[in-house]
């Protein structure tokens, strides 16, 4: 798995747009006095949304300041965790998980065809600039291996064949349907419960 980058190319500048202000002080209203930030992970990934899936450095300075902190502190958060991204990776945004049960359930399978749609280099742009793909550690869908996250959301029970038309999808711009790909609901049984019968008419 490679390190986490952070982009050359750097706006000069950041704000949060008026709905995200908003959004920010009513997080910021939830600490105590002097406690504000505590506020920062939730900041930084509004400032992500915001700015098309990344997290310029100017945001994060921009945030130092609305939480009145130093700037190498956010930075560090910023850089520790890895649901920040610091340079762009593109509209979609796919996590594939490698752990082993999705491993043991095809998991490699699916980043082959990641490097053969999207990009050859993890976090590295399509051509078109609108996704690329990680390896990412355990996403807690163990179950419903082997799974992806794009952005928010999670595509679960995945093969090939799903996860070739899922990227064709957002290769149109297009926003898949998240879940299961094999129609089950959460983490259900495919084929109705096994265990625990008795407790249907309990």
């Amino acid at each position: 798995m490679s390190l986490k980058k952070v982009a050359k190319d750097q706006p000069d500048s950041f704000e949060f747009n008026l709905k995200n202000i908003e959004a920010a002080k009513k997080i910021i209203s939830n600490y105590p006095t002097q406690k504000q930030q505590s506020a920062v992970m939730a900041l930084l990934y509004i400032a992500q949304r915001q700015n098309n899936n990344w997290i310029p450095l100017a945001a994060m300075k921009y945030i130092a300041k609305f939480l009145d902190m130093p700037y190498i502190k956010v930075y560090e958060v910023a850089t520790f965790y890895s649901m920040y991204n610091l340079a762009p990776v593109g509209k979609f945004f796919y996590q594939v998980c490698t752990t082993t049960p999705c491993m043991l359930r095809g998991a490699y399978k699916l980043v082959d065809v990641c490097k053969s749609k999207i990009s050859e280099k993890e976090n590295e742009l399509s051509k078109d600039g609108n996704c690329s793909w990680t390896e990412v550690e355990c996403l807690g869908a163990c179950v419903n291996a082997p799974m992806i996250q794009i952005n928010d959301n999670y595509y679960e029970d995945l093969d090939k064949e799903k996860i070739e038309k899922i990227i064709d999808q957002t290769i149109k711009g297009e926003t898949p349907k998240d879940g299961s790909y094999r129609g089950r609901v959460n983490s259900e049984p495919e084929n109705n419960r096994k265990t625990l019968m008795e407790l249907k008419n309990a």
